[in-house]
C-alpha cells in the first residue's frame, strides 16, 4: 500500500489522531441552541513521512465540518509558546478520543503553562478589543458574541495567573456572559469589565503560582520519544522506506 497522496491529508486526521475534542461555547458552557460544534484534534504523522521531500502538513482543516487539526509537533509548539487556542484545546471537559500518546500529551498539560499566559491571553485579548471599538465606531454597537468571548478569555487568564490551573468552564459567568451576548448590557459597562478583568490579570501575574517558563525539555522528550517509536512501527509507509534502500547504489545513475 503506498502512502497518502498529496491533497489525501484528511486521511492523517482519520487514521493518525491521538487526541480529540470539542471546544468552543459548547466546551465553554456558552452554547446555545444555534451553537456549532467545533471539534479540534491533534494527529501524529507517521515518522517515516518526515523522510521523504514533501513533509507532512502542520495542520489539518476537516473532513467534518468545523473540524480542524494539529500535527503533534506543531501543537507542542504553539502550546509552548501560550497560545491560548491551543491550551484551552488541552484543557477541554469534552474529550471525544483518545489514545496512548493522546493520554501522556494530556500528562504534561501543566509542563506547557508559564507566566507566558499574561502575554499572550491578554494580548489577543485586547487585540479582539480594538476590533470591537472598531465595530463601536462604525456602526454604533460591536458584535456581541465577540465581546463576550473576550470578557471569557479575560476572566481564564486572570483565574489561571491566580492559581496555575486552567478551566475551560465558565461555571457561574454563563449567565451574565450570555447577557452580553444577547446585548442586554451597556457597551461602556462591557468595556469598564474589560479594563477591570485585565488589570486584575495584571495584578494576578505578579505573584502567579505559574513558572516563568514552560517545561520544554520535558515536552521535547515527550516528542522524540513518540517519533522514535512511530519509525519503529511497521505501516503502509514501508514500501517508501524500502524503495529508497533498495533502490540505486552510491554513486548509480
Amino acid at each position: 500500500m503506498r502512502p497518502e497522496a498529496p491533497g489525501s491529508h484528511e486521511l492523517l486526521v482519520r487514521d493518525h489522531t491521538v487526541y480529540a475534542c470539542v471546544m468552543g461555547s459548547r466546551a465553554f458552557g456558552l452554547a446555545t441552541e444555534d451553537s456549532d460544534t467545533d471539534r479540534r484534534g491533534v494527529f501524529l504523522a507517521p515518522t517515516a513521512l518526515f523522510w521523504r521531500f514533501d513533509k507532512p502538513p502542520t495542520h489539518v482543516e476537516g473532513p467534518r465540518k468545523e473540524q480542524f487539526s494539529w500535527e503533534l509537533e506543531r501543537f507542542c509548539e504553539l502550546a509552548l509558546r501560550a497560545n491560548p487556542n491551543i491550551l484551552e484545546c488541552l484543557h477541554s471537559p469534552l474529550v471525544e478520543s483518545v489514545d496512548d500518546t493522546g493520554r501522556e500529551l494530556l500528562a504534561l498539560r501543566e509542563a506547557f503553562l508559564s507566566r507566558r499566559v499574561h502575554e499572550t491571553f491578554t494580548r489577543y485579548a485586547h487585540g479582539q478589543r480594538r476590533k470591537l471599538d472598531a465595530d463601536v465606531r462604525t456602526h454604533g454597537a460591536p458584535r456581541w458574541k465577540h465581546a463576550m468571548h473576550v470578557l471569557r478569555l479575560l476572566i481564564s487568564a486572570r483565574d489561571l495567573l491566580r492559581t496555575g490551573v486552567l478551566t475551560i468552564d465558565v461555571g457561574a459567568a454563563r449567565e451574565s456572559l450570555l447577557a452580553v451576548r444577547r446585548g442586554e448590557v451597556p457597551w461602556p459597562e462591557v468595556e469598564a469589565r474589560m479594563t477591570r478583568l485585565a488589570r486584575e490579570g495584571e495584578e494576578a501575574a505578579a505573584r502567579s503560582p505559574l513558572p516563568g517558563e514552560p517545561d520544554r525539555r520535558r515536552v521535547e522528550d515527550f516528542l522524540v520519544r513518540t517519533r522514535r517509536a512511530s519509525a519503529l512501527q511497521p505501516g503502509p509507509y514501508d514500501e517508501v522506506v524500502q524503495g529508497v534502500v533498495r533502490g540505486r547504489g552510491v554513486g548509480e545513475h
